[in-house]
This record gives C-alpha cells, structure tokens and sequence, in this order.
C-alpha cells in the first residue's frame, strides 16, 4: 500500500522511492551475511595479533635456552686485554702476563722530492712480494746483514708498474688495489726529499716478514723497492715482525696475533699491552644475560596471557562491543594448554617456578622476584638450568607448546582456515543474492512504472468523465 511518501510531485506514485523501500527490504540477508564476513574478518586480524604474540614468547623462550650456555670472560684491568667467551668455555679464574705484543713489519723506501714525478723511465716491471720469516743475523740501522728468508708458503703476489703508475702514488694505488696483503702509505717526513713510500704487512707475527723482488727493465723502481732480507735491501725496516708472547697460568703460549682464541678454551683474548704484574682472567656462567631472558620471558607470557584472556571474554549478553573472539573455543583451548603446563612441575631438585621467585598473579599473569632468581643460581646454577632448559623444564615445554600452536596445521592455522571458509561461502550466497537482487530490483521497477501509467491513464479518464457529467 503506497504512502504519502510514496507519491511523487506530480501526484503520481514515486517509482524510485518505492523500489529503494522495497529494496531495502529485500537486501537484509545480504546485510547479515556482510556482518557475519565482518566479524569472521575480524576474528582472522585478532588471532592474527595473538600469532605475532606466541611468535614473540617463542622467540622470548628460544634465547632463555640459549642464554643458559653462555659464558663472561671478564679482565681485571681492561687495557692489558679484552676476553669474550662461548658456550664452549668453562667457568675459572686465569693468570695471564704479556711479555711482547704481536707486531707487522713495517719498510720505509728512501725519499723523493715528488709524490708524483716519474720514477724511471716507464719500462713495464713487476713487483713480487713473497711472506715469510727472517731468521738469524744482525739488524742495524733498519738493514739486516746475515740474516736468512724462509718464505711460509702462501704464496706470492705481484703488481705491474709501468710508465701509467710509475709515481710514488701510483705505485701506492697499485699495491692497495691488488689487496695482496701490504699496505701502502706516502709519509712526508719534512726532509728536503721528504715523501717516502711505507709499506706494511696487513698481518702481524715473525712468519709475515715481507721479501720483495723486481723484475724487468726499469732498475730505478728495483733500486727503489727491492729488498732481500737475505740479501740487498733498499727498503729500511722501521718495524719489526713480531709475535706475541705471554702466560696462561704459567704456560707460555707464542701468537702471531694479538688476538687469540686458541689459548683458553671457549674464550678469545685480544692483547693490548705488556704486564708489569699477572692480570686476572675471570670465566663465569652469565647470570646477567639469564636474568634478563627471565624478565624477557616473563613480560612475554604476561602479554600474551593478558590477550588470550582479554580478546576471548564473554562480556554481558547486552554488551555490543565483545571482543572478536570471545568465548572462542580454540583461545580457551590455548589457555588451557598454558595452564597445563604450569601445573606440571619439572623433575629434578627445583620443580616449580616459584622456587627462582616467579610466581602467578590472581589475574593469572607472572610475576618476577629477581633476588630470589639471583640467589637461585647463585646457590646451584645447574638446577635453574635444569629447571628451564631441561627435557621436562618450563622453557622447552613451552617452547615445544608455542611451535605446536605456530605450526602449519596448528591451533591457530586450523582456526584461521576454517574461518577463510566460512567467509568464502558467505561471500558465495552474497554473490548469488546479488544477482537475485538485480531481477528483482529490474522487476520492482517495471511493475510500478506500469502502475503509475494505469494510474496516470485512471486519473485522465475520471477527469474526462467529470467534465462531460458538468455538461448534462
């Protein structure tokens, strides 16, 4: 039956208005399955969230784990050397002396007024350095005399110099390019031939000792660069390969570097200068690091807890903002396996949480007392171990829970697939009323123009019949 509102300006019936009522109307199962697809969506963005959660509190367990491995490695004076430890290392207390620092040979050419003119007259000749150890003989002056070269078998690299590079910087550019193992540096030493070319092994120790031959037909760069240790030398030595020699325990030990990890096991030192007294070398278990992976781990569970619980709640039946998830089976089932777990102690002497000071709040989140962990693993650090990290421990059974639920197949992947379903085959009657929805809109349409059109052709008649009644 048509309304006021139903008749159009010029006393006809309004075609569209009518239509759009009824349309209205007829698109309410539309309108609720598009709420139904909004809520699914919803629900697949929260246990998106909750995902990013227990990937976070995996994560938080994972390094709890790895951290009851590791190991400090701490110097009793820093500026003697420095120590880092692995989980290979073993808790103890070293005494360690320095009696020589590893050095890299250091050779000076003699000066030239010019960085950049022309040294010989550009005849193609190659430069071979070779590596090894300079043995026996009398150093003076930075030239050695009877002294005897043993390469150590690395092999041998050479750089072309030819009338393109045939400068001290263009010399300089070659080496440091080729990356042969030699640096090259120009120093001006303020004389009145005052820029000398320096050359430097990039490796410290005796056996890295430079020998450097020439080859071809231009003798200024040979008379320039060449040095025989065992022989001529027109390089002087301004720094003597040497290794590094100190005490572990009495234990004499020889490096060729100043940084050695081959000396304690698990630890590598790097030495920075010489001792005038034993230093201290102290390993130990790195509490600090498991403290904080604890705190870690708490404040990971407490997040996710704290959304499990929150995103899942049923809320009043008035409420009409409920969480997306709530009373969601799958969340109360992930809620309950947490539960589960914390209710089963772990074997071995500690068994409970509470025994390292992590205890349960009403609201079900953790708390941490972190003198009571201190004082835990000052007492037995292998029991917290064991107490975590063991086969039956909290952290490996909660890591096992949250690469279960993560897992393809898992909690939350089976929950999120069931509700890409749902969503398809809401999405699919969505599809099919629409196209129902069209007819009818199209069917609407034709049957009120038509009845306007009746009514319209009613209205002119009445008219015509009023006025030839007037006439009687």
């Amino acid at each position: 039956m048509a309304t006021t509102s139903s008749v159009g300006a010029s006393g006809g019936l309004d075609v569209q208005g009518l239509v759009s009522q009824l349309m209205t109307l007829e698109r309410q199962p539309i309108d609720k399955l598009n709420t139904q697809v909004s809520s699914y969506q919803n629900k697949i963005s929260s246990f998106g969230t909750l995902k990013g959660l227990v990937s976070g509190f995996q994560t938080a367990l994972q390094g709890l784990n790895d951290n009851f491995e590791g190991f400090t490695a701490a110097a009793s004076d820093a500026s003697i050397f420095s120590a880092s430890a692995t989980s290979a290392a073993a808790a103890g207390t070293y005494a360690l002396e320095v009696t020589n620092l590893a050095h890299a040979q250091s050779l000076v050419a003699v000066g030239q007024t010019s960085s950049t003119t022309a040294i010989g007259d550009g005849t193609a000749t190659t430069i071979t350095f070779d590596f090894g150890t300079v043995s026996g003989g009398i150093l003076a002056s930075g030239v050695y005399s009877g002294a005897a070269f043993a390469s150590n078998g690395s092999g041998t690299k050479s750089i072309a110099i030819d009338g393109t590079n045939n400068t001290l910087q263009g010399i300089r550019d070659a080496v440091n390019a080729a990356k042969i193992g030699v640096t090259a540096t120009i120093v001006n030493d303020g004389s009145g031939t005052p820029y000398r070319l320096a050359l430097t092994s990039d490796k410290s120790g005796v056996n890295n000792s430079l020998k450097i031959t020439t080859s071809g037909g231009d003798g200024a760069i040979g008379a320039l660069l060449a040095h025989d240790p065992a022989g001529a030398q027109h390089l002087n030595q301004t720094a003597a390969a040497q290794n590094a020699n100190f005490t572990v325990n009495g234990i004499a030990i020889t490096s060729p570097s100043n940084t050695v990890s081959d000396a304690v096991q698990g630890v590598t030192l790097t030495l920075n200068k010489l001792t005038t007294a034993p230093a201290t070398l102290t390993v130990a278990r790195d509490t600090a690091a498991v403290k904080t992976s604890v705190s870690g781990f708490v404040d990971a569970y407490n997040a996710l807890v704290s959304q499990l619980k929150s995103r899942s709640a049923f809320g009043s039946s008035t409420d009409t903002n409920k969480p997306a998830l709530a009373g969601d089976g799958t969340v109360r089932l992930m809620l309950d396996q947490l539960h589960g777990i914390f209710n089963t102690g772990a074997s071995g002497t500690l068994t409970s949480l509470s025994q390292v000071g992590i205890t349960t709040k009403a609201d079900g989140t953790l708390k941490l007392d972190t003198s009571k962990l201190d004082s835990a693993m000052a007492t037995n650090f292998s029991d917290v171990t064991n107490l975590f990290a063991s086969a039956t421990g909290y952290a490996t059974r909660l890591k096992d829970w949250s690469d279960t639920v993560l897992a393809p197949g898992g909690l939350i992947d089976t929950r999120t697939q069931n509700l890409n379903t749902s969503i398809k085959g809401y999405n699919d009657q969505i599809s099919r009323l629409e196209i129902r929805m069209t007819t009818l809109k199209k069917q609407y349409t034709t049957t009120y123009s038509n009845l306007n059109v009746m009514l319209s052709n009613m209205s002119s008649t009445s008219t015509y019949l009023t006025q030839q009644l007037s006439k009687l």
